[in-house]
C-alpha cells in the first residue's frame, strides 16, 4: 500500500486528494473564484480521511504542489504539508504544479502547455510533449501574438490553465486548442506523487520551500 495525502493550493482551487498506488480514492476541492485555503484546507483534509475511513497516522506520505502559483496559496499548502509530515514522521513529496496541470490533457500528438495567470500579460508556463516529457522548462513569460509560434507550426498545441483566457486574445492559429476553466487539482497529483514516492524522491522537511519563480510583490490598496 502507498496511501498519500495530496495537497494543491497554488491557485484559487483548494484541492485535497487521498490516493493509493497512484489512483485517487477521495477528492475534495473548491473550484471557486476566491482564495478559501485558510478556511477550507484543513477541513478538506479531515473530510478526505474520514470518507476513506482512515486516520492520519495510516498515511505513507504527504505530497504538496510546489508551484509556481499564488504566493499566499503556496505558503498555506506547503506549511500544512510540512506540519503534517513533521508531526506524523512521514516523508514529504513535492509535485510540479504545471506538470500536474498538464496531465489534465490527453493528446495523441503535439504539445501541452499548462499556464497559470501572473500579472498583466504574463503567465507561468512550461511545454510538454504528448507523453508529458518536459520540452521547455518553466518560465515566467510575457505573452504576445508570436508566443509559441514554433510549436504551433509543428502541430496541435493544447493550452490549459487559468492563463488561457489572456492567451485566446493574443494567439490565433489553427493548431491552437484552448482548454478553459481548468485549474491545478490534487487529482492529477496522485500518480505523480506516487512515482516520486516509489523512487524515494522526497524533500527535506526543514528546508523545503515552494517554487515561487518570482519574488512576491505586494500591491497597494486602492482605498
Amino acid at each position: 500500500m502507498a496511501y498519500i495525502l495530496n495537497i494543491e493550493t497554488s491557485t484559487t482551487n483548494c484541492s485535497v486528494s487521498l490516493s493509493n498506488k497512484g489512483e485517487t480514492l477521495v477528492l475534495k476541492e473548491d473550484y471557486g473564484n476566491g482564495y478559501s485555503h485558510a478556511e477550507k484546507l484543513h477541513v478538506y483534509i479531515e473530510e478526505v480521511l474520514k470518507e476513506a475511513k482512515m486516520t492520519a497516522d495510516q498515511l505513507d506520505a504527504i505530497a504538496v504542489s510546489k508551484g509556481p502559483g499564488s504566493y499566499t496559496g503556496l505558503r498555506i499548502g506547503v506549511s500544512a504539508a510540512k506540519g503534517l509530515s513533521y508531526a506524523l514522521e512521514k516523508p514529504l513529496v513535492s509535485v510540479s504544479t504545471l506538470e500536474a496541470l498538464a496531465h489534465q490533457i490527453k493528446a495523441e500528438s503535439g504539445y501541452i502547455i499548462p499556464m497559470l495567470d501572473a500579472r498583466r500579460l504574463e503567465v507561468y508556463s512550461a511545454i510538454f510533449d504528448e507523453n508529458y516529457n518536459l520540452v521547455r522548462a518553466i518560465e515566467a513569460q510575457v505573452l504576445d501574438e508570436n508566443s509559441f509560434e514554433k510549436e504551433l507550426a509543428l502541430g496541435k498545441v493544447y493550452f490549459v490553465g487559468d492563463g488561457v483566457e489572456k492567451t485566446t486574445k493574443l494567439i490565433s492559429h489553427k493548431n491552437a486548442v484552448f482548454v478553459e476553466n481548468k485549474l491545478p487539482s490534487a487529482d492529477q497529483m496522485s500518480l505523480l506523487s506516487f512515482n516520486k514516492y516509489k523512487k524515494s524522491d522526497i524533500e527535506d522537511v526543514a528546508y523545503f520551500e515552494p517554487y515561487y519563480l518570482k519574488d512576491f510583490v505586494a500591491i497597494k490598496s486602492k482605498k
